[in-house]
């Protein structure tokens, strides 16, 4: 009995009188009876059940289609089978009857056809030629033929838009590309498919397979694919992308512009076409947005275009240059800003029944339209677009300008969803776009500020020729605290400063000042270069004591510095140095020999406790000297060390501008990103004529002021200096009288001929004197008043042998000579 009902087709022949005239053995083996049982009997005794009316048809050409009908088992029990009847004709046509086939309901190919007939998913199968062999219901619909007007045909035939990539960018090969490939291959393929049916405005995605057909000897023999529309899955996964992709790309740089273009280079193309970003003029300057919420809908708005980008041409703003953008009252824009809620206008109608839908035969948009959306505006069309979205853009409560998302070259209409992802797009951006709009606030007060602090001019002065370069950190880093200075000293000397205070922002450029302010008030006390940095070094740790908060909880920045103070001597030509954890000078000879500074650098300021060594060199006359900051020669690509080998190699000591070396410098080793800020001094030295230096012994007797006061003033004839002589005079008897009452000998006297004449008396004592205001009856104590009175200026400076007291005389230019260094 099992193998009987294992049968699956019968076959009977049924004359025009309905009696069975013919029985298979597939019969027997089906319902039980022979041949003997049922030939010759009507039919309808196999029947459970009355047939349907009109079956079989007593006439036509065709076969009849497959009804569902009880057959009854020879055993008793009831069989469900499809019963299918195909007309028999004689030579002369007469009807000879039916041919009759009987297939088992509950097992293949019968359940297993009708499955596959009306299963929601699109079924196809094709010969290795792509030639149509059978689709289902489903397959019908999506492509619009009915199976009789495909079958035979060829796929690129019946669906060339599948012949082509819709996405060519991304180098997707065409989906019939991947059914021959399956074909001649044999090997399966899973792939998510984007395309646009013919006539269709959407783009649909499709989650499709593509497997091979083989016989029984392996061979292929037709490919067939299975696939289901996805496309709110597909598309809500697109938009997931675009925003974890924009969060990577919106707010890189800490560049009002530059996030703006950012935000319109991450929609293009793969959302919209065409991109607007209209910002405030105060926000492209770092200010504070307009005070007042929001325009009213009625006035015009004027603002700036900061970044426009479009998927056919590059049409990006070039930075620094935004254009005005003037939106009308009552423009969609102007509403937007005034009420603060996002405006989608589409350039067709809705679908049946009113729903925004993907594509034919899809799901309705699943999201809801806010309120007062989508706007049907006709005259979007007339500028060549499908719709276009407009947002205003908002941070922390203020509105900052406005952004469009405009659609031209696709055809789909955007949706529900497609505004959600145009808001979330531009909330981000709008927080980067403030961000950066108060980092530009900041960084332009801290660079405000610092270059207030540094020094605006080189001051005047005939020890060398000096030019100079600083350049903030790039606009992605604060503003550092490099800092450089000039000073001009007694006796003709000038000091030469560079110095980096740690941190950035604010706190590094007031930290710069104050410790800039320090050096140069430890200068004008003449001290020398080592002990001006441990009195630096003292001030330093006071000040980090001073900013340690208050507060458990309240911050604080680090303070440290490094610093480098050097002194010039045009007489001697001698060159005093000492460090401060600062890289040393470079010092390259008239004839380019590169003179290493072997000086030991001391630790940073602020450690505390550890001595700073002075150097001192004898530099030929002409001498170039580069003093620098590690922002100049240290970066991510290079250390400090190659930095400054690279720094050696371009300077050119034969280079007669020293501005133009400065810019040939910069240039040639600074980034183009920039994380540290870089200052470079450089200067030439010269050399004062010997014959403009006059020394003189002074005997510690009150007998020899006469005799010292004659040698001046000869000097002064011999100088051409006659009208200084009443001045000198006095002085040099006032000097010379203090030293020998109260100083200690060896005593001596020199003249310098600069651009001033400056009277030094030195003398091996350490006591220094003061001025004071003598009373009407004292015999003493108006010397040194006297000085500061017919003196352009005076001061103590002590040296290793005790100290020296100078003043110094204003002089006309004619009257200052100094040696040039020689050429080249």
């Amino acid at each position: 009995m099992a193998g009987e009902r294992d049968a699956r087709t019968a076959a009977l022949v049924v004359g025009p009188d309905d009696v069975v005239s013919g029985w298979s053995e597939s019969g027997r083996l089906l319902l039980g009876w022979t041949a003997r049982d049922v030939v010759g009997r009507p039919v309808t005794d196999l029947l459970a059940a009355p047939p349907p009316l009109g079956f079989p048809q007593s006439s036509g050409s065709g076969p009849d289609p497959p009804v569902l009908i009880p057959l009854r088992h020879r055993d008793g029990s009831t069989v469900d089978a499809l019963v299918s009847a195909h007309p028999l004709f004689g030579a002369d046509g007469r009807a000879l009857g039916h041919a009759v086939t009987v297939q088992r309901w509950e097992r293949r190919p019968v359940i297993t056809d009708l499955a596959f007939e009306q299963s929601p998913f699109a079924l196809g199968v094709y010969d290795p030629e792509l030639r149509f062999l059978w689709i289902n219901a489903s397959s019908s619909r999506v492509i619009a033929h009915s199976e009789e007007q495909v079958l035979g045909k060829k796929y690129r035939e019946v669906l060339p838009e599948f012949d082509r990539s819709l996405f060519p960018e991304r180098d997707d090969k065409p989906y019939t590309d991947q059914l021959a490939e399956v074909a001649r291959t044999g090997e399966p393929a899973r792939l998510i498919t984007v395309f646009r049916p013919l006539g269709s405005n959407y783009a649909n995605a499709w989650a499709t397979s593509i497997w091979p057909v083989r016989d029984a000897e392996g061979r292929v023999r037709a490919v067939a694919n299975w696939g289901f529309d996805m496309s709110a899955e597909y598309w809500a996964r697109q938009r997931l992308l675009m925003l974890n992709e924009a969060s990577r790309g919106i707010g890189r740089t800490l560049d009002v512009i530059g996030t703006a273009q950012e935000l319109a280079r991450t929609s293009v193309p793969r959302f919209v076409d065409f991109v607007t970003v209209d910002l405030f003029d105060e926000v492209l300057r770092g200010e504070e947005p307009p005070h007042s919420p929001a325009p009213a809908s009625g006035e015009a708005v004027t603002l700036s275009r900061a970044a426009q980008h479009g998927a056919k041409h590059d049409t990006d703003r070039a930075p620094g240059h935004p254009m005005p953008v003037s939106h009308a009252p009552g423009s969609v824009a102007t509403r937007c800003m005034a009420t603060g809620r996002s405006t989608v206008q589409l350039a067709a109608e809705p679908g049946p029944g009113g729903e925004w839908a993907f594509g034919p035969g899809l799901a309705a948009d699943p999201a809801h339209w806010p309120p007062g959306n989508p706007l049907i505006d006709e005259s979007l069309a007339a500028d060549g677009l499908t719709g276009r979205i407009t947002v205003p853009l908002r941070a922390r409560g203020a509105l900052l300008g406005v952004v469009a998302f405009s659609r031209s070259d696709r055809p789909e209409a955007f949706t529900a969803d497609d505004l959600i992802l145009a808001e979330e797009l531009t909330a981000k951006a709008a927080v980067a776009i403030d961000n950066a709009r108060r980092y530009s606030r900041e960084r332009t007060t801290a660079l405000t500020l610092q270059r207030s602090l540094l020094l605006q001019q080189l001051p005047s002065q005939e020890a060398l020729e000096a030019a100079s370069r600083y350049l903030p950190a790039g606009t992605g880093a604060e503003v550092g605290g490099d800092w450089f200075d000039v000073i001009p000293l007694s006796g003709a000397r000038v000091a030469l400063v560079v110095g980096d205070v740690v941190g950035h922002g604010l706190h590094a450029s007031a930290s710069m000042g104050r410790l800039r302010t320090a050096v140069r008030t430890l200068a004008d006390v003449d001290l020398p270069p080592d002990e001006l940095l441990t009195h630096l070094d003292d001030l330093v740790i006071h000040l980090a004591s001073d900013l340690q908060p208050a507060g458990r909880f309240q911050p604080t920045g680090e303070f440290g510095a490094t610093c480098l103070y050097t002194v010039y001597d045009p007489v001697s030509r001698r060159f005093t140095m000492a460090s401060a954890g600062h890289p040393l000078p470079l010092i390259i000879s008239p004839d380019g020999t590169r003179t290493p500074a072997t000086a030991q650098p001391g630790p940073p300021l602020g450690i505390g406790g550890l001595p700073f060594e002075a150097t001192e060199l004898e530099l030929p006359e002409g001498s170039l000297l580069a003093l620098f900051t590690d922002g100049l020669v240290g970066s991510r690509e290079r250390d400090v060390d190659q930095g400054i080998t690279e720094l050696l190699r371009i300077l050119n000591h034969a280079v007669p501008s020293l501005e133009g070396l400065c810019d040939t410098v910069l240039d040639a080793i600074l980034p183009e990103r920039r994380t540290d800020d870089a200052a470079l001094l450089l200067a030439r030295t010269h050399a004062l004529d010997p014959q403009h230096v006059a020394d003189w012994d002074v005997v510690p007797d009150p007998a020899e002021v006469p005799r010292t006061r004659k040698f001046a003033l000869d000097q002064l004839e011999t100088w051409g200096l006659e009208e200084a002589s009443f001045v000198t005079e006095l002085v040099v008897s006032e000097l010379v009288t203090n030293a020998i009452r109260y100083g200690e000998p060896p005593i001596r006297l020199r003249l310098i001929r600069d651009s001033s004449l400056i009277c030094e008396v030195s003398d091996a004592s350490n006591t220094a004197p003061h001025l004071r205001r003598a009373r009407a009856f004292d015999e003493g104590g108006r010397g040194l008043l006297l000085v500061a009175q017919l003196t352009q200026g005076w001061g103590t400076r002590h040296t290793a042998d005790g100290k020296t007291i100078w003043c110094a005389q204003a002089l006309s230019g004619s009257d200052q000579e100094w040696t040039t260094p020689a050429a080249g």
